[in-house]
């Protein structure tokens, strides 16, 4: 090699490599705690919502921005560990996907900025306490107002006349604010002449058992609430309710697509894109205290056709639904 040509290439190397190591050092990094285990297609929708918006936002995943996901499931006992890791790991900024996740993420660290979603009355939790100008290092996205309790058990009215008795499906551990869904039904429940019993599921081995003991009283139906459990075992729960023609209202829509008989309420691959909105003026510098907490807006009722011919709901329900799954 000649002299001058050896000086170029050496020249054009020690140019490269400050440049690639500027682009090393510039990555960002953020984490996200998923109530869905790695496996659930509804996990990986909200995975590939986040990524889309922040490629539209100018961030590139593995050239702009690294992604560290933690994947919870059936085994929601991990909440606490894939917690402790993220934070573990130094993320910039970590979203929480239900309540058991930013919980969890609270305890291990009060500096990391969180945005959640899902995540039901988080002035009522504890979670934040300025749903305007959040004061600590939490901040995201409601999926309902626990008011639109009531509205389910009209609506299970609606689709299933003969109901007499609600039963309020959750488990204590994933879903701790329950009580405040409760109020809202059971001060709706006496004008439609309909008895509210609350019925905690503290792991898989009683869901058969309990979904049984509902079907052998005439006139139930149930109540799923918003609960990372619920979501785990949904397809058992949905499979449960209609071989024993149990009428039931789901909490978000994936569930009527799986067969569930009914949702009404939030799009929450929407909120997953106004996570990264805010992740993305987090990563520019935002505060979290300049980032209000949103609330939800656009409420749909979904039905599915099949399973509402199976129950026997009034045709007129059908007709008012925004989408009927065929």
């Amino acid at each position: 090699m000649r002299r001058r040509e050896f000086i170029a290439l050496v020249s054009a190397a020690t140019t490269a490599w400050p440049l690639a190591a500027r682009g090393q050092q510039t990555q960002r990094r953020i984490g996200v705690l998923m109530m869905y285990a790695e496996g659930d297609p509804e996990g990986q929708i909200r995975a590939r919502a986040l990524e889309e918006t922040m490629q539209k936002l100018g961030w590139i995943k593995d050239r702009d921005l690294r992604i560290n996901y933690r994947w919870v499931g059936a085994d929601t006992n991990r909440f606490a560990l894939e917690a402790a890791d993220l934070v573990k790991l130094r993320e910039e900024a970590i979203i929480a996907v239900s309540t058991p996740a930013v919980m969890a993420l609270q305890r291990e660290s009060s500096a990391i900025p969180i945005v959640f979603t899902q995540v039901s009355d988080p002035v009522g939790q504890g979670i934040v306490e300025n749903i305007g100008r959040p004061s600590g290092n939490t901040t995201g996205f409601t999926n309902y107002d626990p008011e639109i309790g009531g509205k389910w058990l009209q609506l299970l009215k609606e689709a299933a006349p003969n109901l007499t008795r609600a039963a309020i499906i959750f488990n204590p551990s994933t879903a701790p604010y329950t009580s405040l869904y409760l109020r809202a039904i059971e001060k709706v429940a006496p004008s439609l002449a309909v008895n509210v019993v609350t019925s905690p599921i503290h792991n898989e081995a009683e869901i058969e058992t309990t979904f049984t003991k509902h079907a052998r009283e005439r006139g139930t139906g149930l109540i799923l609430m918003t609960d990372a459990f619920n979501a785990a075992h949904r397809k058992r729960m949905i499979e449960l309710a209609a071989r024993l023609a149990l009428p039931a209202m789901y909490p978000y829509r994936y569930y009527v697509f799986d067969g569930g008989l009914m949702s009404y309420g939030t799009d929450q691959v929407e909120q997953i894109r106004g996570a990264a909105a805010y992740i993305d003026r987090l990563l520019k510098g935002e505060k979290i205290g300049n980032l209000p907490v949103q609330m939800p807006t656009n409420l749909r009722l979904t039905i599915n056709a099949k399973t509402a011919q199976a129950l026997d709901v009034p045709p007129t329900v059908v007709a008012r639904a925004d989408e009927v799954i065929d």
